[in-house]
């Protein structure tokens, strides 16, 4: 049994530290999902308070799967350890039942799930969970109460700090599609197929055919067979979120940002009205040295004609305006704005607007080469 207690301690720990980890080193990736979770259930209130509540949340997940996998107070832990299993169980049933969120982020981006596995994976935790709480009396610290207290507390310290640094900057691993070094812009678009089921009308014998090739056009055959039902497959929708640059009229600019062989620079700002007006500001004397060396510099937003028509006159922002969709933009960089330099469809770098370099030293950096 003592054996079956550590394997039980250690599995949950592992489930628990790696998901806290990875949630928290991306809050603002945490937060977009919880401010969807918010609309959701039509609590609105709450979406100013999701920055708290995430890292509070991931340091609380975090601490939990520490305390597990070395065996720290878990008598206390287990407390904690219940009713938090008991609460996303519930949740994740609802996602996997009324499809509340397209993605509950267990993982964060590191790792995805649809509701249904999300909803099983949290049923077989709760095979583990339910066993802990049981035996935690049978715990035993290496340490004395205070030495635990301390420790969770100097982790709880540290890994706080850390979230609180990737939120004001970026996050420290990127799991996103548009990560430094990736190439964004050659997506194979594969075939889709289309089958047409027939039954024949005198026996009831049903056929599936790969269309067209079936005898659609014999007149004698269509005497004795009937079109019954149609299914796709489409190979693509499993391929994740694609960009797509549009002007203000709709017209497809994609192919002429991420085909571009030169250097180009992307700024990110996925609603005008929620962005750092500040940084828009800081970014201007770069813009007008990446114009005057004769390179791209755009910006991407999700915000109505209207509003970037305003936000311009209100920021003196000159360079070109293109509309793409807000969760693609939200993926690009966790920064509003981001600025992401693209070469030839390669991430080449990319900052968030605390961390926007000087045009001499992307011009050393880079440009030179």
């Amino acid at each position: 049994m003592k054996i079956l207690r550590t394997v039980f301690r250690i599995l949950v720990g592992l489930v628990f530290v790696y998901s806290g980890f990875v949630k928290g080193i991306d809050p603002l990736g945490t937060v977009y999902r919880m401010e969807d979770y918010f609309i959701a259930f039509n609590i609105p209130a709450f979406i100013p308070f999701s920055l708290y509540l995430t890292v509070f949340l991931c340091v609380l997940e975090f601490l939990t799967g520490i305390s597990l996998l070395f065996n720290l107070w878990i008598r206390k832990t287990a407390w904690l350890l219940l009713p938090i299993m008991i609460f996303f169980t519930i949740l994740t049933f609802f996602d996997a039942v009324y499809n509340l969120v397209p993605d509950c982020g267990c993982f964060g981006d590191a790792l995805k799930l649809t509701n249904i596995q999300t909803f099983i994976k949290n049923v077989i935790l709760m095979a583990f969970v339910l066993p802990i709480f049981a035996w935690r009396k049978k715990y035993r610290s290496l340490l004395p109460a205070w030495g635990d207290i301390t420790m969770l507390l100097i982790i709880a310290i540290a890994f706080s700090t850390m979230s609180i640094q990737c939120y004001k900057h970026l996050p420290l691993i990127d799991f996103m599609a548009w990560k430094v070094g990736n190439r964004v812009n050659k997506t194979e678009i594969l075939p889709v197929t289309f089958y047409v089921t027939y039954k024949n009308k005198k026996t009831g014998e049903e056929k599936e055919y790969v269309s067209p090739n079936y005898p659609w056009n014999d007149s004698i055959w269509l005497a004795d067979w009937i079109f019954k039902s149609q299914r796709v497959v489409d190979p693509n929708k499993n391929q994740g979120l694609v960009l797509r640059v549009e002007d203000q009229h709709g017209a497809d600019f994609t192919s002429s940002v991420l085909d571009n062989p030169d250097y180009q620079f992307i700024l990110v700002a996925y609603d005008l009205n929620r962005t750092n007006k500040e940084g828009f500001r800081k970014i201007l004397p770069f813009y007008k040295r990446v114009i005057k060396d004769g390179y791209s510099f755009i910006c991407l937003t999700n915000s109505l004609p209207s509003d970037i028509k305003k936000f311009r006159m209100d920021n003196g922002t000159a360079f070109d305006y293109y509309n793409s969709d807000d969760v693609v933009l939200k993926t690009m960089v966790r920064s509003s704005p981001g600025l992401i330099l693209l070469k030839d469809g390669i991430v080449v770098d990319k900052w968030g607007f605390r961390d926007f370099p000087g045009y001499d030293e992307i011009t050393e950096k880079y440009l030179k080469k």
